[in-house]
Order: structure tokens, then C-alpha cells, then sequence
């Protein structure tokens, strides 16, 4: 495995940041909860330590705190805004508050480039978000940036390789971040730029053979990137071991099950089993209205389908159910002084069914950020419209008929759907979106078609840009393709009179309509 840099959380909510900086410079980074034991550290090899920001004063009861040891490792340490006061605070300095809170843009002046600035401007922009500063530097320290509001912004011990900064270099705002970054994994740390796509395959390749060896493993494929891509590293791995599972609920977009058995089945001659379970589903969801029931119809079917489908593809010979969770899903962290951000979340892509079967979970991505996933599915020789896929939910189309399901809404849903996929595509505006998706309206409006009144349903539009899905704003489409888009459905599409564009934003709205 590559060396590991570690990042202390004390529940920042740019810790997961952090972690993906540190990757993108091609050193592999870890997220520890704040009171792992330096002894753990130790045996796990880490070449540096990162202290995160967050939420608490270091004044404050009951504040979080690391062990003291990990100064003793004699490896380099970086603590940044709460981690700076962290450093000040346990090895001698002294802390104090600051005469007004450095929150947003602010101005470094660097007084000393040393190595942590080696290579970059004496005057940089960057993002502030501290109401306590350092005030009195620790033993063997000695300034090397200040800002309007800390003459002790940044701090060096080159003696020990500690720095310490009082900004955030890991977020867009502050100029020159990922080399200030590469500066102290590379110039400090020495660290070698050992993370990469390639060799991230050949280790997974390797630790799946080693923990599989002849057993069977089950994988339940959706289609979308994360599962794609762990079918594909699997398989790459273990071949014909593994069996893929694919469940119709009906409730999928316009050729959906098609293209999955073409790309797997026939392509990747992967071992896929397809449960055509749609008759189920829409049964269950007749005359249903509510958004959350809905949900849990469709939850619960899927639950009971997939485990027939697991028995009839031979999963009672199976000892690994694989799933595509990814590094987000997985951080071990706890709530820190009522911080949201650092919750553990949990697994979400099967749930229930491993205890349930005993089958052991296999998570090959569970290392990775999603841009990690989609290098590495593309250089796994997927193909763009997989590797780059929008975000589809669970449910699938059962969420983006408001109001009762039937077969013939349905069937208006996906021609509509079909043509804005098709149009933004072809325009470019689908790889630069979050989400591009139509939603049917069970609302009657009157048009005109020929010379005849129409009196039939309508179609919304919704697409937005977004980085994480928590925040969203509604995308502004050239208004030539937006026409386009509009004409096509109401001419092309039987039962639409009307086609309008959802301009909310999250919040207060979400991003699917239920």
C-alpha cells in the first residue's frame, strides 16, 4: 500500500476536503477520528499528521483534543485553524481571543517562505473562519505569514517539522491551496506521489483475490457509476465468480435494462441475472399517492425480489455480497459539540440483506471519493455515459411521478424524459450539470394542437448544478435550447399540452420533486 498521510477530524466540516486535496496531489490520505492513539498511527506507518479545523474553541469544556503523543512520532505535523490553537495550546503557547472574528477573504502576507510557501507569492488571498488566534508562540516556533487580525497566521518548528496555519488552503477561495499542500506532503513529509488510478486496480485486483481466493460473490447493479464500477473491478478480478444482479421494478428510464444487459452481459461478458419484477411494483403502487410511502413500497419490494433473485443465482453458494459504497459512506467520526457534519453515516446500498443472508460484505470502492471512482471506471474501460452518469434515485421514476403511479404515466414520463436527456447531450449541457430530469405533473392544461383543444398533463423541468447534492441551484439554459427542449416534447409526446422549468433552488427546495 502507498504511505499514508493521516487527517486528524475534529469535526470540520472541510475535513473531507482536506483528505481529497491530499489525494489530488497523489499522496494517499485517512481519515482518523481525533483521539486515535499515536500508537495506532504508528503501526499504520502514517509520514505525516493533518489536525482539521472545526467548530470548537479550544476554551471551551469538554473541547476535542488528540493525543499529546503524536508530537513524540518524529513525523511532520500541520495543524490548521482549530488545529493551529491545538499546537499552541499543547506544547507551550498560549491562545487568546480574537478582538473580531476573521471569517471569509483575507489577506496572508509571508514573511518567511521556508518550505511551506516555497514556490508561491509573498501576498495571498485566503479563506479565514476562527474567532481565536495564537498570541504567544510555543517553544522552538517562529512566524512565517501574518494577516490583518494574527501576526502568527502561520508557524514553523523546522526543527521538528510542525507548521501550523490559522486558514483553510483546502477550500477554492484561498489562492494557491494544493500547493501549499504538495509543499508540506512532498517538501515536509517527503512523501512519495504513489496514489494513482493504476495503482489503485492493481492493489484492489490483489486484496480482492486475497479475500474472495474460490469463493462466489453477489453484486446487486443498478446501473449507476458506483455499483458499474465495482462490477467492473470484480470482475476484472475474479471473472466469472461473480454474479450481478438487476432488478426491472418498472420504475426505470427509457432503455434502461437494455443498455445494462448489452454493457455487462454481452460487452464485459459479465455473469448478470435480470429479476423482471415491474408487475410487482407497480401493483404495490397502485392508487398510492404519498411521497413516503411510495419510498417504502418500493424499499421493501426490492428487499424481498432481491433476495428470490439472490436464492435462483445461486447465492446460498455464496460467501460475498459486493456493494459500491464509497469513502463518504464509511468515515469513522462522531458528532463533535452538535457538529452535523461529522456524523457517521451509514451503509445504504443493501441494507439489511447481509446479516440476513450471512453473507460477508465486499467494498472495493470504500477507499475512493466519486472522482476517484470515475477514474478509475474509466480506465477499467467504461464508457463515458457510465463513468459520468447524473445522480438517479433509488426509487427511480416512482419519485418523479407526483402524485399515483400508473403504466401510462409512466410511458409519457420517459418519451419526455428521453428527449431532455437527448437534447442536453447533444448540446454538451448534460456533463455540466448535477441533474438534468423531467417530472409529470398529474395537473390538467389546456393547448392547441392543429386546430383542436387539447386538455392533457404536464411536464416540469428540473436541472441544476450542485458539487455535493446538499446545496443546488437551477441551471440557466441558453433560452434557444430550453425552446428546443419545450417543442419537441409538446409536438413529439402524446398527453403533454404544457412544459414548464422548476427555477427553485435548495434550499428551500430538494432537488427531486418527492
Amino acid at each position: 500500500m502507498p504511505q499514508t498521510i493521516a487527517v486528524l477530524d475534529f469535526g470540520s466540516q472541510y475535513t473531507q476536503i482536506i483528505a481529497r486535496r491530499i489525494r489530488e496531489c497523489q499522496v494517499y490520505s485517512k481519515i482518523y477520528h481525533h483521539s486515535t492513539s499515536a500508537a495506532q498511527l504508528r503501526a499504520e506507518g502514517v509520514v505525516g499528521i493533518i489536525l482539521s479545523g472545526g467548530p470548537s474553541s479550544v476554551f471551551a469544556k469538554g473541547a476535542p483534543m488528540p493525543d499529546r503523543a503524536i508530537f513524540t512520532l518524529g513525523v511532520p505535523v500541520l495543524g490548521i485553524c482549530y488545529g493551529i490553537q491545538l499546537m499552541g495550546k499543547l506544547l507551550g503557547g498560549r491562545v487568546g481571543r480574537s478582538s473580531r472574528r476573521e471569517y471569509g477573504h483575507g489577506v496572508l502576507k509571508v514573511k518567511k517562505p521556508g518550505r511551506l510557501f516555497a514556490g508561491l507569492p509573498r501576498s495571498l488571498r485566503v479563506w479565514n473562519s476562527h474567532g481565536d488566534r495564537l498570541v504567544r508562540l510555543p517553544p522552538g516556533f517562529v512566524p512565517i505569514g501574518t494577516t490583518e487580525n494574527s501576526e502568527f497566521a502561520a508557524i514553523e518548528d523546522r526543527a521538528r517539522n510542525f507548521y501550523g496555519i490559522q486558514f483553510h488552503p483546502e477550500v477554492f477561495h484561498t489562492e494557491r491551496g494544493v500547493d501549499i499542500y504538495k509543499n508540506f506532503l512532498l517538501g515536509v513529509c517527503g512523501a512519495n506521489q504513489d496514489w494513482t488510478t493504476k495503482d489503485f486496480i492493481a492493489h484492489a485486483i490483489e486484496s480482492i483475490r486475497a479475500t474472495v481466493g474460490k469463493s462466489r460473490v453477489i453484486l446487486g447493479l443498478s446501473g449507476g457509476v458506483d455499483s458499474s464500477v465495482a462490477a467492473a473491478l470484480i470482475h476484472r478480478a475474479i471473472g466469472r465468480q461473480l454474479t450481478c444482479v438487476f432488478v426491472d421494478n418498472g420504475l426505470l428510464r427509457a432503455g434502461e435494462r437494455a443498455q445494462v444487459e448489452s454493457l455487462y452481459a454481452r460487452n464485459f461478458k459479465i455473469d448478470l441475472r435480470v429479476a423482471d419484477a415491474s408487475a410487482l411494483f407497480l401493483r404495490r403502487l397502485r392508487g398510492v399517492t404519498d411521497p413516503e410511502r411510495k419510498r417504502k413500497i418500493i424499499g421493501r419490494t426490492f428487499v424481498t425480489v432481491f433476495e428470490q433473485s439472490l436464492k435462483s443465482a445461486g447465492a446460498d453458494r455464496a460467501e460475498y455480497l459486493a456493494q459500491g459504497t464509497l469513502y463518504p459512506d464509511v468515515i469513522e467520526s462522531v458528532a463533535i459539540a452538535g457538529n452535523p457534519a461529522a456524523l457517521i453515516k451509514s451503509h445504504h446500498n443493501v441494507g439489511g440483506l447481509p446479516a440476513r443472508m450471512k453473507l460477508k460484505l465486499l467494498e472495493p470502492l470504500r477507499e475512493l471519493f466519486k472522482d476517484e471512482v470515475r477514474a478509475v471506471g474509466a480506465a477499467l474501460g467504461l464508457p463515458r455515459e457510465v463513468v459520468w452518469r447524473q445522480p438517479f434515485p433509488g426509487p427511480g421514476l416512482g419519485v418523479r411521478v407526483a402524485g399515483s403511479i400508473t403504466p401510462e404515466r409512466l410511458n409519457v414520463l420517459r418519451a419526455a424524459d428521453t428527449i431532455l436527456q437527448d437534447e442536453m447531450i447533444a448540446s454538451g449541457w448534460y456533463w455540466k450539470v448535477w441533474q438534468s430530469f423531467a417530472v409529470f405533473l398529474p395537473v390538467k392544461s389546456v393547448g392547441v394542437v392543429g386546430d383542436e383543444r387539447n386538455y392533457a398533463d404536464v411536464i416540469a423541468l428540473r436541472i441544476v448544478e450542485s458539487k455535493d447534492a446538499m446545496t443546488a441551484d437551477w441551471t440557466r439554459l441558453p433560452y434557444d435550447l430550453l425552446q428546443k427542449i419545450s417543442s419537441r416534447i409538446t409536438n413529439e409526446v402524446r398527453g403533454v399540452s404544457r412544459v414548464v422549468l422548476d427555477i427553485s433552488s435548495k434550499p428551500p427546495a430538494t432537488i427531486e420533486w418527492e
